[in-house]
């Protein structure tokens, strides 16, 4: 009876595309130098991309690291949890509170307009003291090893939407900074802040900014943003934030194959 060392390569290749990533780079490919061998080609990991649907038609000619390319898609998300206030404050910390502090309200909210996408229902709303809140992104945790995050360096893909009141005008600000093991700013995207008039349309905004080359060394993502309203009002008349996100983009990105295998964090 042939062992399965004897299958053709392409056999391989479709059996090991069937076969959980982290099993292939922590298990089979240890097996033996042919399976090693096998782990290793883009073959592998294209068809594993097409097995599990990750869209690479409009990168397809500059992907040059399946195997990376596989593990961006793997794990891209929204890195930021609750970003639309559906678990009022839960995950956020609250670094200014003033005024009669953040609060969270229904979408469109008085004097206000409905978001462009029907899945945000909530928004956070500052008040007429200062108001800013915080989430800490620890990289490893959620899966980013440090080879990648220093020889990859992925782009960083920042978005956050913010309005006013029709009634009342208000002061959005943001700030995004890279950080380093011991938080040391690597890198960082901290906007004017933005004036929005009173008697405003109300519309909601999106601002978004990639980082790209950035230094080695990036271990967490420090993301603020809030502000307050201009007229000193009482209540919740202030700036309203949602829909706030934090990913780590693939496309076009990787750099040349090494032959080396990622060394993933177990």
């Amino acid at each position: 009876m042939a062992n399965i060392g004897d299958l053709p390569e392409d056999v391989l290749v479709e059996l090991f595309s069937l076969v959980p990533a982290r099993e292939l780079i922590c298990n089979c490919q240890l097996v033996c130098v042919l399976w090693r061998d096998v782990v290793n080609l883009a073959t592998v990991w294209k068809r594993k991309c097409q097995r599990e649907g990750f869209n690479h038609e409009k990168w397809d000619k500059t992907i040059q690291d399946w195997k990376i390319f596989y593990f961006l898609c793997s794990l891209k998300k929204n890195l930021l949890k609750n970003p639309c206030a559906e678990e009022s404050f839960q995950f956020w910390t609250l670094k200014s509170n003033k005024g009669d502090k953040w609060k969270v309200e229904d979408l469109p909210g008085q004097h206000g307009r409905d978001f462009p996408s029907p899945h945000v229902c909530k928004y956070f709303v500052t008040s007429y003291g200062q108001c800013l809140k915080f989430q800490l992104i620890d990289l490893k945790k959620e899966g980013y090893w440090d080879q990648l995050m220093d020889e990859i360096r992925p782009d960083i893909l920042v978005k956050d939407w913010y309005a006013a009141r029709f009634d009342c005008g208000c002061r959005y600000e943001l700030c995004v900074q890279l950080l380093s093991a011991d938080y040391i700013v690597l890198h960082k995207f901290c906007p004017e802040p933005v004036i929005i008039e009173q008697w405003s349309d109300a519309e909601w905004r999106e601002i978004s900014y990639t980082f790209h080359n950035y230094k080695a060394g990036v271990r967490h993502i420090l993301f603020e943003h809030g502000g307050q309203d201009t007229q000193l009002w009482a209540g919740w008349y202030g700036c309203r934030v949602t829909n706030s996100s934090i990913t780590i983009e693939p496309g076009g990105h990787c750099r040349e194959a090494t032959g080396q295998t990622p060394a993933l964090s177990t």
